[in-house]
């Protein structure tokens, strides 16, 4: 037996959009009542937000390639930048009896004030790293190779050495994405310098 409400129960109304009413309101409002005119309406509307939508699309691919190639040419350069960099730097201070120079070159890139002297500091220490790995009498074709090879008994600070060069490495391969304070950057040095102290660089 289905309930019968009396005068008892309370009245609850329910507020909130009506579809079903809006929807007839729009339909009558703009289509007199004339459904292949509604249909026709919804059509022609509906053609011209897919023509737009498919604009738009192309647009932004258009732009999302755009931005990707000039994004990977910057990046290009931005390595190319620091070979000439670490080159040029390298190629400047070869003979034997710059390194208090080279090591006061650094000190001085660190206590700058600007990330890019810091970025600088650290290329320099660690190329600084590879020709004291090598002097030291440590194979291989990069620094990582190098320290592969190293006995951890005899090279007390390679965990230094490593930590260092890592930070190197972002730098270069993440660019100007790698965030560098001040204060990393200057404990990325304070490690370099445990190992050229180590191996009697400075």
């Amino acid at each position: 037996m289905p309930y019968v409400p009396d005068e008892n129960d309370l009245a609850v109304k329910t507020y909130g959009v009506d579809l079903e009413r809006l929807a007839r309101f729009l339909y009558e409002k703009f289509t007199d009542n004339d459904w292949d005119a509604f249909v026709s309406a919804a059509s022609f509307w509906w053609n011209i937000y897919s023509v737009i939508a498919i604009i738009l699309s192309l647009v932004f691919i258009i732009g999302f390639v755009y931005a990707k190639i000039r994004y990977g040419q910057l990046s290009d350069l931005e390595q190319e930048a620091l070979r000439e960099a670490e080159a040029q730097w390298a190629a400047t201070n070869e003979s034997g009896d710059t390194k208090n120079t080279r090591w006061d070159s650094i000190l001085a890139h660190v206590a700058d004030n600007r990330p890019e002297s810091w970025r600088i500091a650290i290329i320099e220490a660690d190329i600084l790293l590879d020709e004291t790995l090598s002097k030291a009498g440590y194979v291989g074709q990069s620094i990582g190779d190098k320290l592969k090879t190293a006995n951890t008994q005899s090279f007390t600070t390679i965990q230094d050495a490593w930590e260092a060069h890592k930070v190197r490495n972002d730098i270069a391969h993440v660019g100007s994405d790698f965030v560098l304070t001040k204060k990393s950057a200057q404990e990325t040095i304070v490690r370099f310098e445990r190992v050229f102290r180590e191996f009697g660089v400075i």
